[in-house]
């Protein structure tokens, strides 16, 4: 149960949400999207939001500044939250304009939303779960696609939901989360989308 619990927890880890919704994207549109099209835009994401994270946070781990993987404090959860909004904000300066997909930029708006939400928290002495905000995103950006495209992917909403509650007790279970980090967590992934319907949908 444990090993099973710590898999969910590494396949719905915070950094592969921007890449699923990217390619969720391109699965749902009923627009034309050319294989140019989704090559400029997902393969820069993933670049700027799997690799070069990773890559940081290794010389961040290195350097001595994060000195914990698994568990890091509320001072060391601020870095990588600082490093993924600058590389949000370099896709939605650099690289969706040139793919331009309405949607998909404001999912990336919603991110930067709920990561600077998630560093006020870290002020504020209360960590919040990224694994709940980040799936918690996710969901509700399929809601607003199911809404504004008129498709019923009511399959997709229902693993998703099953994934939030997967998600959850997996972070009870290996102790990395409360249930009140978890709550707020999932309010601030729901409320980030949420506010961002305005301006697309």
């Amino acid at each position: 149960m444990k090993l099973f619990l710590r898999i969910i927890s590494y396949i719905f880890h915070p950094l592969l949400i921007p890449i699923i919704g990217t390619l969720v994207y391109f699965r749902i549109t009923p627009k034309y999207s050319s294989s140019t099209l989704e090559s400029g835009n997902v393969l820069p994401i993933f670049i700027l939001t799997v690799i070069i994270p990773i890559i940081s946070y290794l010389i961040l781990h290195n350097i001595g500044v994060v000195k914990s993987v698994f568990a890091p404090n509320l001072r060391e959860r601020r870095y990588p939250l600082y490093i993924n909004i600058i590389l949000f904000l370099m896709i939605l300066y650099k690289v969706i304009p040139n793919n331009y997909t309405v949607e998909l930029y404001f999912f990336f708006v919603g991110l930067i939303g709920a990561s600077c939400a998630s560093i006020v928290l870290l002020y504020f002495k209360f960590k919040s779960s990224l694994h709940m905000t980040g799936i918690a995103s996710l969901f509700m950006y399929l809601v607003c696609l199911s809404v504004h495209f008129e498709r019923n992917i009511t399959i997709a909403l229902s693993i998703t939901m099953l994934t939030l509650g997967l998600v959850a007790t997996s972070r009870i279970y290996l102790k990395a989360q409360n249930k009140a980090g978890l709550i707020v967590g999932l309010v601030v992934g729901l409320l980030s989308q949420l506010l961002t319907i305005k301006f697309w949908l």
